[in-house]
């Protein structure tokens, strides 16, 4: 049987911040407990796991591809997207038939990481991706074959979503390009399904699964209870898949634009448990043409490219966060790096802006003549960390697009204490805290030391220090002291439980839930730091070349539990949406002393520097610092892109959608 996965409702977390994972007993109607969105969660190693017995047996992966080649006659030269790829076990067997130009995309981190790792352990040369099959990251016309195998296809909650998936196949594929599907045979199914079964899925686990159709007989319905021998029940999962039949699948192609579908014989795998095949019990493999134009190309001049002006801080005005309060030679160099980057980029022209007292007046000149502004002020307004959100804000009532979060996201996650609130109400974990205001001349400690003292509102790590962790009552007023009266800091103060475990950054680039990319977790390794220092990444090692913390603190991609990547990255994803982060987003956590994560920041755009986070992840996904600023740029495209889509279809007289 196959989902491409479905995992279980996401463990909820009490007021400690611990995870109960919540598994139910007998359940009188199953389609209740099933998440709209329930194929973004559980394709994991349990779904490698529970359908090992197709999705992992190498001589069915074998008959398949041989069977599908065959019915595409396909060529060693196409090029050739296996869509809704899982672990990329079909696209693996074709790169290792020699075909040249295979790529592969599925929206489950785990299973494209699996994939890439597979790719790179064997030597082939496979581009895999992580995307939303709705909104394709490809240009128009890029493939000769699209393939969606395996039954991964009516997961959506609406027949709508499907076809959108299939116009974009259809948009995507070349003219006369062709497409394979291979789903579940639904009328079939909808009198053959087995209501209740269990099968050994290895030595350890077994998995008990009920099944029944939907109110409305189109999906079928089915949750699974997975049990390890000793560590009891594991996962209690639900999931629906849409039944298509032979008639219903033909129509949705036609719809879509899809032409000339045609019914092939079926497909029932030999699996070697020879147990419960479920959705995989028996397939209908359709395939089709797209009889289409090519899309037109708008021919500009040889000159003619995309007009993008930079914005960036004010190196001739003071910088209060800098030591020295002055852009020195490292920020310079730093924007040297930068302007190197952009001109290795074709298609670009690139014009600066830096100069904050000309800044309104500058942008009002542009205006009309530029596609659109890369916002790196990450300074602020006259390089004011709390004007940072004055420069998009300006943007947005000059009617100017921008790439980055809008002036409301920049206001959210300036202040850390309403993050923490938003993600304790979205079930988010985050360290126990407590808030000082600048009149408070006591204060009430409900949890153990040690503890860290940081400015709520701010960033660059202004006023974290080695003397921020404090481990007595004597040493917290010190350093509340030490931040209000060297830093001259008259705003609130936040103080967290200390949290001794890994120190970790997450990077997203895109536009989350759609089209986006997770770049490697990084953490903090500070195995180097002398005994005694505490382990953090405050201003010291950001700012002070003579700090023991400059040298010895590296950035190594992260070691962490499937689980526990797992959550981090769906937080992030849901923390990126619900605070309206657009384009790229940095989230630093960190592990308790027990291995839980909990959230410390969000930042929206993040340092974009050349040695900064963002780029150590990108680097360590294989991607030059160029590479990286051409993904931010892209994502920023594509949303302008669909914004100015969205807009055209409502037209001037249409009503507002609320």
């Amino acid at each position: 049987m196959n989902k491409k996965t479905c995992p279980e409702k996401p463990p909820q977390s009490g007021k400690s911040g611990k995870q109960v994972r919540k598994i139910l007993g007998p359940v009188a109607n199953l389609e209740e407990h099933v998440r709209p969105d329930w194929w973004r969660y559980i394709f994991n190693s349990l779904y490698l796991k529970t359908d090992g017995d197709v999705i992992d047996d190498k001589d069915i992966t074998c008959q398949e591809i041989e069977l599908f080649s065959e019915i595409l006659k396909l060529s060693q030269e196409e090029k050739v997207l296996d869509l809704c790829c899982g672990q990329g076990r079909h696209a693996l067997e074709l790169a290792r038939r020699e075909f040249k130009h295979i790529e592969g995309l599925d929206r489950s981190h785990y299973l494209i990481q699996r994939a890439k790792s597979s790719a790179k352990k064997n030597g082939l040369n496979v581009k895999f991706r992580e995307g939303d099959a709705r909104k394709l990251p490809y240009l128009p016309d890029t493939f000769d074959v699209v393939m969606i195998l395996g039954n991964s296809f009516g997961y959506f909650e609406t027949v709508h979503d499907d076809l959108r998936v299939l116009k974009e196949v259809r948009r995507v594929l070349k003219p006369w390009g062709k497409m394979l599907i291979d789903v579940t045979d639904g009328e079939y199914l909808r009198e053959n399904f087995q209501t209740r079964s269990w099968e050994w899925i290895d030595k350890n686990h077994f998995v008990c699964r009920e099944r029944s159709l939907s109110l409305d007989g189109q999906s079928l319905i089915s949750r699974e209870v997975i049990t390890h021998t000793t560590k009891g029940v594991i996962a209690d999962q639900f999931y629906a898949e849409r039944l298509y039949t032979k008639e219903s699948l033909m129509e949705l192609l036609k719809t879509s634009g899809l032409a000339e579908g045609i019914l092939h014989q079926g497909i029932s795998p030999d699996s070697k448990r020879k147990q419960d095949l479920g959705m995989m019990q028996q397939r209908l493999i359709v395939t089709a043409i797209a009889r289409k134009e090519w899309t037109p190309v708008k021919r500009k001049p040889r000159e003619a490219v995309k007009k993008i002006t930079v914005i960036l801080g004010d190196p001739n005005r003071p910088d209060p966060l800098k030591p020295s309060a002055i852009f020195d030679d490292d920020d310079l160099y730093t924007i040297d790096q930068l302007k190197s980057a952009l001109r290795e980029m074709t298609g670009y022209h690139f014009t600066y802006l830096s100069d904050h007292d000309t800044l309104i007046q500058d942008l009002m000149k542009l205006k009309g003549t530029l596609d659109y502004i890369f916002n790196l002020s990450d300074e602020g307004y006259n390089n004011e960390a709390t004007k940072e959100l004055h420069i998009p804000a300006a943007l947005e009532m000059l009617s100017i697009p921008y790439s980055g979060s809008g002036p409301q996201c920049l206001a959210y996650c300036y202040d850390k204490s309403l993050v923490r609130g938003i993600a304790e109400e979205m079930g988010i974990p985050v360290p126990e805290a407590f808030f000082i205001k600048p009149e408070d001349q006591t204060f009430e400690l409900f949890f153990d030391f040690p503890v860290i003292v940081k400015p709520n509102l701010g960033d660059s790590s202004f006023g974290i220090t080695e003397r921020s962790v404090a481990n007595s009552i004597e040493e917290l007023v010190n350093a509340i002291t030490e931040i209000r009266e060297k830093f001259g800091y008259d705003k609130p103060i936040l103080v967290e439980e200390f949290l001794s475990g890994k120190d970790l950054s997450v990077g997203i680039i895109g536009n989350p839930p759609e089209s986006y990319t997770t770049l490697p977790i990084i953490e903090e390794d500070y195995s180097e730091l002398p005994e005694g220092l505490p382990k953090i990444c405050g201003y010291e090692a950001k700012w002070l070349p003579d700090s023991p913390y400059w040298k010895a603190i590296k950035s190594v991609p992260a070691q962490l539990t499937e689980e526990t990547e797992k959550d981090i990255l769906e937080w992030c994803s849901k923390l990126f949406e619900r605070l309206e982060c657009r384009d790229y987003c940095r989230f630093d956590w960190r592990l308790n002393a027990a291995g839980k994560p909990k959230l410390l920041e969000v930042n929206p755009n993040p340092g974009w520097c050349w040695d900064g986070h963002l780029a150590k992840m990108a680097k360590f996904a294989g991607m030059s610092y160029a590479e990286m600023l051409g993904l931010i740029l892209q994502a920023t495209e594509q949303r302008l892109a669909f914004l100015k889509k969205i807009e055209f279809e409502k037209g001037p007289m249409a009503e507002p959608k609320i």
